[in-house]
């Protein structure tokens, strides 16, 4: 890699100083925050699909870089995190700022990280820096913890340096193959689920062949939606939050569920109710690079061990038949798609129209990013992302549900891929967490836009809290700065945005500058979901009968 996100400490000097030394081969960025240059190493992970690199300090930087952490585990996301060290002979005595970081992030299937190192000798620093890369690229990708003594830094070593890390590839079994194809066969309302990471350009294509040769309806599960052209007309949606009825409808009554890549986790099953754990009702076909992944939840009928690369392309070899039984079914799949698209119009700001302008106006290579909240509803409802291309991905958005994370990833994306445009739509909540990274952006002459949604809310907690607990609100209300002034500290040009006429000509205007843009939108805090208000939520719980 080339570029390495951070927040200098003084733990590890001695790297700051290689960073100097090297600094025409490796890029350092330093960042305003742990959490922000965590996420950035994410980030960059999900668009290269190497390793996302980040250097922090010991104990609070550490503890600060976790959500990048976490966020990389829950989005199998490859990443290697760099953490600086007391001195061996300080070890095991609370040392100022020390932490046993094995069982900080503790590997394991429900830790953080796949693998936790600590380098004790000089001379086996490419070692142990090799097998982070490997351990973060093979099977399922995820983070890599690698700890560094302080005086392991500065001693000297002849070490030689290792071959460039690749991962294995695992291609299914041909008998395996053999019963997909037989499955399909015996299918007559079959569903591809699409999603997880490993995948690339080559392999979307393949899968697009494959979905076209069979005639078969994919959706993309939960914020992945940038894995299968969302144009083409076997496209049937995004199964994960706000997911469209008809397609969560559709997702049940299938007799076969080919599920490619994905975990299959809350997010895209329902709560585990799209498909019942552990035995679902339609039979099940489950394709994953990981085999602690298979059968971990669900009790597939078919389970085969594979990376995408190679899972997609051995998809794409199976010989379809000259017709299916279920073309009428694929048909109304996209129907029911293309119907979810037409919006009900919202004054005097309305968020849908908002997602439906970026889509015309900006280039079809841009990169989206966003954290967490309602308002990411809109862009996955409304934004139709082409397949992930050469450039890398188009959709950067956390699986984990870590607010927070869209600022620092525009800015990643923005540094990494400078002839992309980079696209952040934050909430007011969601972009004060990490809004400082805008510095960063502008010490480093990256160029994004950023789109804050203001209600004056954490909008999804005062959702679930109209419906759990109507008219009772708190803690949900927020104290917000004037986000433009905010953002023209940073250098950043801005505008205010309250009516739904007013946003084109300012996002228009954002795309033709050479610098940074941010555009403050005010929202209506009854406005909450692409398809409710809080009046109508509070409204059908208050007359909901409590059990």
């Amino acid at each position: 890699m080339d570029t390495a996100f951070g927040v200098p400490g003084e733990s590890y000097l001695a790297v700051l100083d290689g960073l100097h030394e090297h600094r025409d081969a490796i890029r350092f960025i330093a960042c305003r925050h742990e959490g922000g240059a965590a996420f950035m190493a994410e980030a960059q992970g999900k668009l290269t699909g190497r390793p996302g690199i980040c250097f922090v300090t010991r104990g609070p930087g550490a503890s600060n870089a976790a959500i990048g952490v976490h966020t990389a585990f829950q989005d199998s996301t490859p990443m290697v995190l760099f953490i600086g060290q007391v001195a061996s002979d300080q070890r095991d005595r609370e040392a100022f700022q020390e932490i046993d970081y094995r069982q900080m992030f503790g590997p394991g299937t429900l830790g953080m990280a796949k693998w936790v190192g600590e380098v004790h000798e000089a001379d086996r620093l490419p070692e142990y820096i090799a097998r982070a890369f490997h351990t973060a690229l093979q099977g399922r990708p995820g983070p890599v913890v690698l700890v560094l003594p302080e005086d392991m830094l500065t001693a000297l070593t002849a070490a030689p340096v290792l071959p460039r890390c690749e991962p294995a590839q695992a291609w299914p079994a041909p008998g395996a193959l053999r019963s997909v194809r037989s499955m399909l066969l015996a299918a007559e309302r079959p569903f591809v689920i699409v999603g997880g990471s490993g995948w690339d350009a080559a392999a979307c294509a393949a899968l697009q062949r494959f979905a076209e040769g069979w005639h078969l309806p994919v959706g993309c599960a939960f914020r992945r939606q940038d894995l299968f052209d969302n144009r083409h007309p076997n496209y049937a949606g995004d199964v994960g939050i706000g997911i469209n009825p008809k397609l969560a409808a559709r997702v049940r009554e299938a007799d076969l569920v080919l599920a490619i890549g994905a975990r299959l986790g809350e997010m895209t099953t329902g709560g585990y109710s799209l498909l019942d754990a552990p035995r679902p009702a339609q039979k099940l076909i489950h394709v994953h690079a990981g085999a602690e992944e298979l059968g971990r939840v669900y009790a597939a009928d078919l389970l085969l061990q594979a990376s995408m690369a190679s899972a997609a392309k051995a998809l794409e070899a199976l010989a379809p038949p000259p017709t299916v039984v279920w073309a009428a079914w694929t048909l109304s799949a996209r129907i029911d798609y293309d119907a979810n698209l037409l919006p009900v119009p919202v004054q005097p700001l309305d968020m849908a129209e908002v997602v439906k302008t970026i889509q015309r106006l900006a280039p079809v290579d841009s990169v989206l990013t966003n954290g967490a909240g309602n308002f990411s509803g809109w862009l996955h409802r409304y934004y139709r992302y082409p397949a992930l291309h050469q450039g890398g991905r188009s959709q950067l958005a956390p699986t984990s549900g870590a607010m927070g994370y869209g600022v620092p990833a525009a800015v990643a994306a923005a540094l990494l891929c400078p002839t992309r445009t980079v696209i952040n739509i934050a909430g007011d909540g969601d972009f004060l967490m990490t809004g400082q990274e805008l510095a960063t952006a502008t010490a480093h002459g990256a160029k994004l836009i950023c789109i804050v949604v203001d209600n004056g809310s954490y909008g999804t907690i005062r959702m679930h809290q109209e419906r759990t607990y109507p008219g009772r609100v708190s803690g949900s209300d927020l104290f917000n700065p004037d986000f433009a002034l905010l953002a023209k500290a940073y250098g950043f040009e801005t505008a205010l945005v309250r009516e739904t006429a007013e946003f084109e000509p300012a996002f228009a205007a954002a795309l033709a500058r050479t610098n940074s843009t941010l555009l403050h939108l005010k929202l209506d805090v009854d406005v909450s979901t692409t398809r409710s208000s809080l009046t109508a939520i509070r409204t059908l719980a208050s007359h909901t009968p409590k059990r």
